[in-house]
């Protein structure tokens, strides 16, 4: 899987690039050629100063889903990455569900009403 890292000159430990790789991989290889395009956005709004305020935002191109976007604000990088790259498996995975349902139901000449077992026969109307 290949993906792009855009980060602004943001200043970041050595060995994140290859962190994001791992968590990427663990979070996005089941999916397999459904995943045609990855960016993560690395961003620290205050710098140097510290605080609240690395973000990483990953950016996921799903065929057949469109684009499903995760983000995390933490205070450490290692932090931010691993729970954006977890957001960003379970969103692709839910929204890989969805495109199932959706094209799986009408494809097999399911109605797509109401699911549930036989249909009980009504009760006559009173008075009737």
């Amino acid at each position: 899987m290949q993906w792009e890292l855009k980060d602004n000159d943001t200043r970041h430990p050595c060995g994140l690039p290859e962190h994001i790789d791992r968590r990427l991989r663990f979070a996005l290889s089941r999916f397999g050629d459904r995943i045609e395009r990855v960016v993560v956005f690395l961003k620290d709004h205050n710098g140097p100063k510290g605080g609240i305020d690395k973000v990483c935002r990953i950016l996921v191109k799903v065929r057949g889903c469109g684009i499903t976007i995760a983000a995390v604000i933490d205070s450490e990088w290692i932090a931010a990455v691993d729970r954006a790259t977890t957001r960003i498996g379970h969103t692709v995975s839910r929204e890989l569900d969805r495109a199932r349902r959706r094209h799986g139901a009408s494809s097999r000449g399911r109605p797509s009403g109401r699911a549930g077992g036989p249909q009980r026969p009504r009760a006559p109307a009173p008075g009737t």
